[in-house]
């Protein structure tokens, strides 16, 4: 069965201009701007076993240059599972979008694995067609594939989610994990070898929010040099991570295995559940 490339044609502009709004409007609320193919040549390809390494971050973002990064040095392990941690205005956003290159002026430096897929907190900005195979297959319309190609990616992004038994499913019966997934697997699709994700769970239930986070954990694991480097603020979630970091204040200061964050949690009065051991 072949996938409908609906974003071939007129209709391939109005779904990509969709598409382009909606991400461009998620940006906005952060105060940066977007686009929808990301620059990445402001960073250093890195080499060695680290997939991240920032030194010295700076950012001073809206009218009154507001520093909402304040020297973040940060090493991430490549195929970890990355959490970043913190309270709301901490600056772990405004961090992820910088490393996906939403953001382009700072100091410091930036070395990181490329390329890179960014996923937002709700799939409504990235999830826009019809059904799921072809939503996946979105990205691929840039460049000059054969059907078998494009039908092998999808397949194999879905099955690394989870989600391959909904291939031609349409995308609006969906649930709002299932849907995140699929976003996900949009970002698959392109073979990125470093996943920022914005805090996919919000919307979700406790269901669908653990049923991502598995998906994300299995594609680091069985991929082996794909890293993700997962925001949140629930601190349940750490259990599904290989390493983590606390941010605060635009500075990261904590960083290491999850128990160590926990620890660290619990020094600051914060209520941690202890690991079920998924």
């Amino acid at each position: 069965m072949k996938i409908q490339h609906s974003y071939q044609g007129s209709s391939s502009h109005r779904a990509s201009s969709r598409k382009y709004h909606l991400r461009c409007r998620a940006a906005d609320q952060h105060d940066v701007q977007t686009k929808p193919s990301v620059s990445q040549s402001h960073v250093n390809v890195i080499s060695g076993y680290d997939s991240v390494v920032t030194h010295e971050l700076r950012v001073k973002l809206g009218q009154t240059q507001r520093e909402v990064l304040r020297g973040v040095n940060l090493k991430i392990k490549r195929g970890h599972l990355h959490m970043l941690l913190g309270p709301n205005g901490c600056g772990k956003s405004t961090l992820l979008k910088l490393l996906g290159g939403l953001i382009p002026q700072y100091e410091g430096t930036v070395q990181l694995d490329q390329p890179s897929g960014f996923v937002f907190q709700n799939p409504d900005h990235q999830v826009v067609m019809p059904t799921v195979a072809a939503d996946v297959a979105f990205g691929l319309g840039r460049y000059t594939l054969k059907e078998e190609v494009v039908l092998s990616s999808v397949t194999s992004s879905l099955k690394l989610v989870n989600m391959q038994n909904y291939m031609y499913r349409a995308t609006h019966t969906l649930s709002g994990g299932q849907r995140q997934r699929v976003a996900i697997a949009g970002a698959l699709a392109e073979n990125p070898k470093l996943l920022l994700l914005d805090e996919l769970t919000t919307f979700l239930d406790v269901e669908d929010q653990f049923g991502v986070l598995e998906a994300v954990r299995n594609i680091t694991h069985v991929k082996g040099d794909v890293t993700a480097i997962w925001v949140t603020h629930r601190f349940e979630e750490l259990e599904y991570a290989d390493s983590a970091s606390y941010m605060q204040d635009g500075s990261i200061v904590s960083t290491g295995r999850p128990e160590r964050i926990r620890s660290f949690l619990r020094t600051l009065g914060a209520s941690v559940p202890q690991p079920s051991g998924k």
